[in-house]
Protein backbone atom coordinates (compact mmCIF):
# COMPACT_ATOMS: atom_id res chain seq x y z
CA UNK A 1 0.00 0.00 0.00
CA UNK A 2 1.45 3.06 -0.97
CA UNK A 3 -0.22 5.42 1.49
CA UNK A 4 0.29 2.91 4.28
CA UNK A 5 3.09 4.90 6.61
CA UNK A 6 4.33 0.58 7.90
CA UNK A 7 4.58 -0.41 4.35
CA UNK A 8 6.76 2.50 3.72
CA UNK A 9 8.72 2.12 6.68
CA UNK A 10 9.38 -1.76 5.34
CA UNK A 11 10.55 -0.26 2.08
CA UNK A 12 12.96 1.66 3.20
CA UNK A 13 11.29 4.75 2.33
CA UNK A 14 11.18 6.53 5.76
CA UNK A 15 13.45 5.91 8.61
CA UNK A 16 13.09 3.82 11.42
CA UNK A 17 16.00 1.89 14.40
CA UNK A 18 15.77 -1.93 12.41
CA UNK A 19 15.50 -4.06 15.89
CA UNK A 20 14.80 -7.34 13.35
CA UNK A 21 14.08 -9.01 9.99
CA UNK A 22 13.59 -11.76 8.38
CA UNK A 23 11.19 -12.44 4.64
CA UNK A 24 7.96 -12.23 6.34
CA UNK A 25 8.27 -9.21 9.76
CA UNK A 26 10.09 -6.10 10.08
CA UNK A 27 10.12 -5.15 13.44
CA UNK A 28 11.66 -1.54 14.80
CA UNK A 29 11.94 0.80 18.09
CA UNK A 30 8.27 2.55 18.32
CA UNK A 31 9.02 6.49 17.96
CA UNK A 32 6.99 7.17 21.51
CA UNK A 33 7.87 4.25 23.66
CA UNK A 34 5.82 3.65 26.59
CA UNK A 35 8.70 1.40 28.00
CA UNK A 36 12.30 0.90 28.14
CA UNK A 37 11.31 -1.57 25.72
CA UNK A 38 8.97 -0.69 22.85
CA UNK A 39 9.18 -2.61 19.63
CA UNK A 40 6.69 -2.66 16.92
CA UNK A 41 6.54 -6.00 15.39
CA UNK A 42 5.39 -5.68 11.30
CA UNK A 43 4.46 -7.94 8.89
CA UNK A 44 5.81 -7.47 5.56
CA UNK A 45 2.30 -8.01 4.03
CA UNK A 46 -0.24 -5.23 4.37
CA UNK A 47 -3.18 -6.65 6.58
CA UNK A 48 -4.93 -3.58 7.82
CA UNK A 49 -5.80 -4.98 11.23
CA UNK A 50 -6.84 -7.93 13.37
CA UNK A 51 -10.35 -7.64 12.46
CA UNK A 52 -9.32 -7.73 8.76
CA UNK A 53 -7.28 -10.95 8.88
CA UNK A 54 -8.13 -14.39 7.90
CA UNK A 55 -7.07 -17.75 8.61
CA UNK A 56 -4.23 -17.40 6.25
CA UNK A 57 -2.78 -14.54 8.37
CA UNK A 58 -2.92 -16.85 11.42
CA UNK A 59 0.88 -17.86 10.60
CA UNK A 60 2.14 -14.47 10.39
CA UNK A 61 0.29 -13.42 13.62
CA UNK A 62 2.25 -16.31 15.17
CA UNK A 63 5.23 -14.87 13.69
CA UNK A 64 4.98 -11.91 15.14
CA UNK A 65 4.38 -13.12 18.71
CA UNK A 66 7.62 -15.08 18.68
CA UNK A 67 9.56 -12.66 17.04
CA UNK A 68 8.57 -10.42 19.66
CA UNK A 69 9.80 -13.52 22.28
CA UNK A 70 13.12 -13.74 20.40
CA UNK A 71 13.30 -9.63 21.09
CA UNK A 72 12.58 -9.94 24.86
CA UNK A 73 14.90 -12.79 24.96
CA UNK A 74 17.82 -10.81 23.75
CA UNK A 75 16.78 -7.68 25.88
CA UNK A 76 16.81 -9.67 29.04
CA UNK A 77 12.93 -8.43 29.50
CA UNK A 78 11.98 -12.18 30.17
CA UNK A 79 10.44 -11.44 33.62
CA UNK A 80 7.82 -9.57 32.38
CA UNK A 81 6.46 -7.92 28.81
CA UNK A 82 3.61 -7.47 26.98
CA UNK A 83 2.17 -8.24 23.92
CA UNK A 84 -0.21 -6.16 22.42
CA UNK A 85 -1.84 -5.96 19.12
CA UNK A 86 -4.25 -2.41 19.05
CA UNK A 87 -7.81 -3.28 17.33
CA UNK A 88 -9.44 -0.23 16.00
CA UNK A 89 -9.03 3.62 16.49
CA UNK A 90 -11.12 3.49 20.27
CA UNK A 91 -7.86 0.65 21.10
CA UNK A 92 -5.34 3.58 20.47
CA UNK A 93 -4.64 2.23 16.58
CA UNK A 94 -3.59 4.62 14.79
CA UNK A 95 -1.46 3.23 12.10
CA UNK A 96 -4.14 0.39 9.93
CA UNK A 97 -1.66 -1.91 8.98
CA UNK A 98 -1.38 -5.44 11.56
CA UNK A 99 1.33 -4.32 14.30
CA UNK A 100 2.34 -6.21 17.44
CA UNK A 101 4.07 -4.18 20.46
CA UNK A 102 6.25 -5.35 22.61
CA UNK A 103 6.25 -3.32 25.79
CA UNK A 104 9.05 -4.28 28.58
CA UNK A 105 11.74 -3.15 31.19
CA UNK A 106 9.60 -1.69 33.50
CA UNK A 107 6.67 -2.91 35.42
CA UNK A 108 3.37 -2.91 34.26
CA UNK A 109 0.07 -2.20 35.82
CA UNK A 110 -3.13 -4.26 35.17
CA UNK A 111 -5.75 -3.05 33.49
CA UNK A 112 -3.68 -1.49 30.84
CA UNK A 113 -5.01 1.55 29.95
Amino acid sequence: MPDCLFCRIIAGKVPSKKVYEDEYVYAFEDIRPTAPTHVLVVPKRHVPGLNEATAQDAEIIGRCNLVAAKIGRERNIVDGYRTVFNVGPRSGQSVFHLHLHLVGGRDLAWPPG
